[in-house]
């Protein structure tokens, strides 16, 4: 696994695929086919699919997601002011910008198949130790989730982690958050029902930088980050 786990640091969640965009728009938020994650074997010299199975075996491995998804300052140019989030889905990277040209990135986990999307949106509200209550279309898609159709409590089992940002479109919830998780070894996938998953211990800190009010931006695939987002 040594030259697997040089390779994720090198290069990461690489693109693969094509993926045809979802044309609806609802109330500023485009709806969008998500991509799956490809990481090169260099044993085999073939791009292979960075599954669930994948994943966790890595976690299980290392204790920790793959280096190009931990948290890390980079080179970021972007005209948007210090304090913003841009998430780039295709790439399970979230950037919180800086001044100077720089951004902290932190590895994520989003929407699958069906389930992406894209828009400008912003931090509605903060929650540490949210409780979780699904919406009425997952309990329609999953008869387990209907036991806490009243909400589950926060702690270390609740799927939305150690804190949660909601993002609203105007003064609307979106139903979407950024939020924990307590499956960490799922960075860097598409696995989500639309909300933006991070490890609880870069959800904290991005919740202890952001402020009620911060503007989200969410890309669409194929979307540029540096042509002025």
């Amino acid at each position: 696994m040594t030259g697997l786990r040089d390779c994720f640091r090198k290069i990461g969640g690489r693109v693969a695929g094509i993926g045809a965009l979802i044309a609806l728009v609802i109330g500023g938020v485009a709806w969008a086919q998500s991509f799956e994650t490809q990481i090169y074997d260099p044993n085999t010299r073939q791009w292979v699919d960075y599954t669930p199975q994948t994943a966790a075996r890595y976690y299980r491995m290392h204790g920790n997601t793959p280096a190009d998804f931990q948290r890390q300052v980079v080179r970021f140019r972007t005209a948007e002011k210090p304090g913003t989030i841009i998430i780039d889905g295709d790439r399970h990277f979230l950037y919180y910008v800086l001044p100077d040209f720089q951004a902290i990135r932190y590895g994520i986990g989003v929407g699958r198949d069906g389930f992406g999307w894209a828009g400008i949106v912003s931090v509605g509200r903060k929650q540490e130790w949210p409780t979780w209550t699904p919406p009425p279309e997952m309990i329609a898609r999953d008869p387990d989730a209907a036991k806490w159709k009243n909400g589950m409590p926060g702690g270390p089992e609740n799927p939305l982690g150690a804190r949660a940002m909601y993002l609203y479109v105007g003064n609307k919830d979106s139903i979407y958050r950024i939020h924990g998780t307590n499956q960490p070894w799922s960075i860097g996938l598409n696995i989500s029902s639309g909300c933006i998953r991070m490890i609880n211990e870069d959800v904290i800190d991005l919740y202890s930088r952001t402020e009620v009010g911060a503007k989200v931006i969410v890309l669409m695939q194929g979307a540029a980050l540096y042509k002025g987002v």
